[in-house]
């Protein structure tokens, strides 16, 4: 009895400091998010007014691709922090030019809100499905393997074919495969069942986010004939 009444007070014990490690990953990881997608608003907000055109498709993947390997092999040191920021200050710098384009149309600006609150909405909606019934989406993993395979190869496709059919297919693939990676990200936090490091979960959270809009903002211009 003595034996039981110990093994269930470190179980308990060993809950309560996981349940407090997953709280700190998540409230340092939702602050820095915020402050990442302001920069990012700040630095999109300068290449508009500098009248930057768009990013050639090169530059964007090796500037994209290049930072997002330095914040990963950065990630356990405070210079993951700069690396952060630089990657999401770039992602915004290039985000400014193809909100350029979306306001020279005549409901540009109408399109690009009703993104960013339909992102915003997205977000906050499926963060507390996870945070609140405290599922566990691990099985997720799989299918955001897949869909990453399957997702690259289409928009291979769609640069060297130019489909207009598969372009929409794209992005309606990227709001799903984004909306899964949310859940699936926020999950692995609160369960500590593999991402316990802020600054890879706030780049994870923060490119599902950027992919999300700008998916959301495709489809948008695409119904509305733009």
């Amino acid at each position: 009895m003595a034996y039981n009444e110990s093994h269930l007070s470190k179980t308990q014990t060993t809950q309560g400091v996981s349940d407090l490690g997953a709280s700190k990953v998540l409230r340092n990881t939702y602050a820095l998010l915020s402050m990442t997608l302001l920069f990012s608003a700040v630095t999109a907000g300068a290449a508009m007014a500098m009248g930057i055109e768009r990013i050639n498709i090169l530059v964007f993947f090796i500037g994209a691709y290049g930072l997002m390997f330095l914040v990963h092999k950065t990630a356990n040191s405070a210079t993951g922090l700069l690396a952060t920021f630089a990657f999401t200050g770039f992602m915004g710098f290039t985000l400014g030019p193809i909100l350029s384009a979306y306001l020279t149309l005549p409901n540009g600006a109408e399109l690009i809100m009703t993104a960013l609150a339909m992102t915003g909405l997205t977000f906050v909606g499926l963060s507390a499905v996870a945070l609140v019934t405290k599922k566990d989406f691990s099985f997720l993993s799989n299918f955001l393997m897949a869909g990453a395979i399957v997702l690259i190869l289409a928009m291979v496709a769609g640069m060297i074919f130019n489909i207009a059919a598969l372009s929409l297919m794209v992005s309606a693939g990227f709001v799903l495969f984004s909306s899964a990676a949310i859940l699936y990200q926020t999950s692995e936090m609160v369960h500590r069942a593999g991402e316990t490091n802020y600054i890879l979960a706030t780049i994870t959270l923060y490119v599902s986010i950027y992919n999300l809009f700008i998916s959301l903002l495709t489809l948008l211009g695409i119904m509305s004939n733009d």
